[in-house]
């Protein structure tokens, strides 16, 4: 008997997994003063941060992570993975994308009219370039892996992105160490073979930026090709150490859809 409870207990648990982290989207009209309650809808996962939804066309679009889970009706934990969905103006799932890059989670996203591009990460950075132009049918277009990840990514222009995040190497022990902070240039140009086209890195293990948590300290011009950061930058003399900090200001680098060059640093 108790074999026969547990075996349906697992069998229920894998039914009910996609209910058991959801993300609830309320849409609510509002005209002046009165507030119009309009109806709601549901997505598996959990979302990210705002750069994870948007509206076009009367859709909403969203990308959200399962986590990972352990159940004692299973002999394995079930994997991380990612989604992307799209809801029509009543707040029905019309386009499903699920299961992306199992075992890693959701770092940054930047919907670009007819695209999504995800960056997910446990060991290398997967850049997806995911298309959106069908609502009822999003794909994934192209993929590219780095070491790495980014944290926040910039439009530069339709096909091209500016990525700020984190390097990354790989451990004797087969873990990941964070670096220093990483600028990316991402895209090319060809949406179904993305490239990382340059990388520019600033300082060691340690190294940090409010940028990569506050999009609002990201400071671009396309017009004057200048990218201005704070940055707070360590150096270190052993790969695992944490670096000595020698600069805290704010990092002017110039920048085009071929690379960075550093202009200058202002101490602060």
């Amino acid at each position: 008997l108790e074999n026969n409870l547990a075996e349906a207990m697992k069998r229920k648990y894998e039914d009910i997994s996609k209910e058991l982290e959801k993300t609830v989207v309320h849409k609510i009209a509002i005209k002046g003063s009165e507030l119009e309650y309009q109806g709601s809808g549901e997505v598996t996962g959990h979302v990210l941060n705002q750069f994870s939804m948007d509206e076009s066309n009367g859709n909403f679009r969203i990308a959200t992570t399962k986590n990972r889970e352990w159940s004692r009706y299973s002999e394995e934990s079930s994997e991380s993975y990612s989604n992307v969905y799209v809801l029509d103006q009543d707040l029905n799932t019309v386009g499903t994308l699920e299961n992306l890059a199992p075992g890693e989670r959701i770092y940054s996203a930047r919907f670009m009219g007819n695209r999504l591009y995800l960056v997910t990460f446990k060991q290398t950075d997967p850049l997806f370039t995911i298309d959106l132009s069908d609502p009822t049918n999003p794909k994934v277009l192209g993929e590219l892996k780095i070491p790495g990840f980014s944290n926040y990514l910039h439009p530069y222009d339709e096909n091209t992105l500016i990525g700020l995040g984190k390097d990354t190497t790989e451990t004797e022990w087969g873990g990941v160490r964070a670096g220093g902070s990483k600028l990316s240039i991402l895209g090319g140009g060809v949406v179904a073979n993305p490239k990382e086209i340059d990388t520019y890195i600033m300082g060691d293990a340690g190294s940090d930026s409010i940028a990569l948590n506050d999009h609002k300290a990201f400071l671009f011009s396309q017009e004057k090709n200048l990218l201005v950061i704070p940055v707070s930058i360590r150096e270190a003399q052993d790969k695992y150490e944490w670096g000595d900090l020698n600069f805290v200001g704010a990092a002017v680098l110039q920048v085009d859809d071929t690379g960075f060059e550093l202009k200058g640093k202002i101490d602060h």
